[in-house]
C-alpha cells in the first residue's frame, strides 16, 4: 500500500532528517572531544593553577587542624565538609563547605583559593553540553546509548571490516577515503569505544535505572534499591561534637593498610546524625574508591562493600575508572586521550560519507566544516581566554565555535574555510601557550604546566601544517575546475 504524501511535505522531511542527523553528529563529535580532554582533568588543574603548593600526602594532624580551623571559624556551618586528599594525579589538598573553598598547605593550614575554571568548563561541556544539568545530562546519555547501537548494527552492515582492516584508500574518492577512515578507526577501537559508550550512557540513565531497579527486585521502593547499591547511612544519634578526624584517619593504617585515602566526607556536619565517610582507592580494583564509615569519636562503623559486594554493585562503582581511564596511571590516560580523539574522528567521517553520497552542496556541508573545525578554535580561545582573565564564561566556547560557523558560511567553500579554521586555530593554540608562560612566569616552566604548554605549541605546529595541506588541496581543486571549465 502506497501512503500518498505531497512532495513538499517529503522534502521538508528530507531536510529536517538530514539536520537532524548533523545535530546528532555534532553532539557525538562535541562529547568526544571534551572528553578527550577531561581525561586529564587532574593534570589541567595544576596547569591552571602551577604555583600551588603540591605534596604527596597530608597528615591526619594536619587534616584535623584543617578541619577544626573551619569549625573555629563557622562554628555553625552544616550539610556536607568536604576534604580531598593529594593523589597520584593531583597531589593537592582542598577543603570544601558552604563556609567557602581552599587549598591547604601541607601543615593543614589555608593556602589560596582553588580555581579550575577552563577544566570545569570542559568537564561541563562533556558531562551535560553546558545545558540544565537534569536535561543536559540525559541527552549526553542517550548519545551513549545511540553509540552503543550504532558500535554494535557498523559491525552487522560491514562482514568485511575484519579483513581489510589494514586497507586505507587516501588521495582518492573522498568517499572512499572517509570510509576507509571511518570503518578502520572503528575497527582498532572498538572495545574501547563500547566501553566507553556504555559507562556513559550509565551516568544520565542512573535514576531511570534505579526505579527499574525497585520495581523489579525491591517491591517498587526506589530508596531501598539505591541503599542496597550505595550502602545505608548509618543511623546514629550522638551529642553534636567535632569529628574526631585524625583518629578515623589513622585506623585506615590497619582498617585498610593497602588502601590510599583520597578524600573524606563529613555528612551531615555539626547534627546528631553526622558521620565521617572516608573513600579510599584500592589499586587491585577498578572501583572508584571503597568507602569506609565512622561516628564522631573516630570509631569505625564499617564499609559499604564495593570491594567485597555483589559483582552488580562493584561494576556500577566501576564505571567513572572505566569511562575516564582512571587506573593504570598516565600511560592509559594517554591511550583513553588517543581513542576518545579517534572515536570524534569516526563521528566527523561518518557525517563525511553521508555528505559525500549527497548529489548537491549546500548549507549543510558549509557549516558542517564550520562547526567541525571550530570546535578546536573555540576550544583553545577559551582556554586562551581563561589564562588571560582568570574566568571561564560558556559564552567563551560558544561564541567562537558560532563565529567559525558563521564564517565558512560567509567564505562559500569548505577548503577554504577549513584552511582558515586550522591556521585560526594554530595562531590560538600558540598565543595559548605563550600567554600562560607570560602570566605565571616561572612555574609555567616546569612539570605538568610546561608538558600541557608543550603539547599545545606541537598541536599548533600540526594544525599550521594542516592549515597548509587544506589551502593545497583548495588551490589544486580550484585548478583542476579551472581546467575542465576550459
Amino acid at each position: 500500500m502506497k501512503i500518498g504524501l505531497s512532495p513538499s511535505l517529503v522534502r521538508n522531511s528530507l531536510s529536517g532528517h538530514a539536520w537532524l542527523g548533523l545535530l546528532t553528529g555534532f553532539l557525538m563529535y562535541l562529547i568526544c572531544v571534551s572528553g578527550s580532554l577531561v581525561v586529564f582533568a587532574p593534570q589541567l588543574k595544576r596547569w591552571e593553577q602551577p604555583a600551588a603548593t603540591e605534596f604527596e600526602s597530608l597528615s591526619p594532624a594536619a587534616a584535623e587542624r584543617a578541619y577544626r580551623e573551619l569549625l573555629e571559624n563557622s562554628p555553625d556551618v552544616s550539610g556536607d565538609i568536604l576534604m580531598m586528599l593529594p593523589r597520584e594525579q593531583l597531589p593537592r589538598a582542598s577543603l570544601v563547605s558552604r563556609a567557602g573553598v581552599w587549598a591547604l598547605n601541607e601543615d593543614g593550614s589555608r593556602g589560596g583559593a582553588v580555581a579550575s575554571p577552563w577544566t570545569n568548563l570542559m568537564v561541563g561541556l562533556h558531562d551535560a553540553l553546558h545545558l540544565p544539568s537534569n536535561i543536559g545530562l540525559v541527552v549526553v546519555s542517550a548519545v551513549g546509548a545511540l553509540l552503543c547501537g550504532l558500535i554494535v548494527s557498523g559491525f552487522l552492515a560491514h562482514p568485511r571490516i575484519f579483513r581489510d582492516a589494514f586497507n586505507f584508500r587516501l588521495g582518492g574518492s573522498r568517499h572512499l577515503e572517509q570510509a576507509d577512515i571511518h570503518n578502520r578507526l572503528s575497527v582498532w577501537g572498538a572495545p574501547f569505544h563500547l566501553v566507553i559508550a556504555v559507562t556513559g550512557a550509565w551516568f544520565g540513565m542512573a535514576t531511570l535505572m534505579y526505579t527499574l531497579f525497585g520495581n523489579s527486585f525491591f517491591d517498587g521502593d526506589r530508596e531501598v534499591a539505591i541503599q542496597a547499591i550505595h550502602g545505608r547511612a548509618p543511623e546514629l544519634e550522638q551529642q553534636v561534637a567535632p569529628v574526631d578526624v585524625k583518629r578515623a584517619l589513622e585506623q585506615m593504617r590497619t582498617i585498610a593498610p593497602d588502601a590510599r585515602p583520597i578524600y573524606f566526607n563529613i555528612e551531615g556536619a555539626n547534627s546528631p546524625r553526622q558521620y565521617l565517610l572516608l573513600g579510599a582507592q584500592h589499586d587491585d580494583r577498578l572501583i572508584y574508591v571503597e568507602q569506609y564509615r565512622f561516628d564522631q569519636q573516630g570509631n569505625y562503623l564499617g564499609n559499604v562493600g564495593y570491594t567485597d559486594g555483589e559483582p552488580g554493585q562493584r561494576a556500577i562503582f566501576s564505571t567513572y575508572r572505566l569511562h575516564f581511564g582512571h587506573f593504570g596511571g598516565l600511560p592509559v590516560m594517554v591511550l583513553y586521550g588517543i581513542f576518545g580523539l579517534a572515536l570524534a574522528v569516526v563521528s566527523v567521517s561518518g557525517i563525511n560519507i553521508w555528505l559525500a553520497r549527497r548529489r548537491k552542496r549546500d548549507a549543510i556541508n558549509l557549516l558542517w566544516s564550520g562547526l567541525v573545525w571550530g570546535t578546536p578554535l573555540a576550544v583553545a580561545v577559551s582556554a586562551a581566554t581563561t589564562v588571560l582573565t582568570g574566568t571561564a564564561a560558556v559564552s567563551g566556547f560558544w561564541m567562537p565555535l558560532l563565529c567559525a560557523a558563521g564564517l565558512a558560511r560567509w567564505l562559500g567553500d569548505e577548503e577554504r574555510s577549513k584552511a582558515w579554521l586550522q591556521g585560526l586555530t594554530a595562531v590560538a593554540l600558540a598565543a595559548l601557550a605563550l600567554a600562560h608562560m607570560a602570566v605565571h612566569k616561572t612555574a609555567a616552566f616546569a612539570g605538568v604546566p610546561l608538558a600541557v604548554n608543550t603539547v599545545a605549541l606541537l598541536s599548533a605546529v600540526l594544525f599550521l601544517w594542516l592549515a597548509r595541506r587544506s589551502g593545497s588541496r583548495q588551490s589544486r581543486d580550484c585548478r583542476a575546475g579551472l581546467a575542465l571549465h576550459r
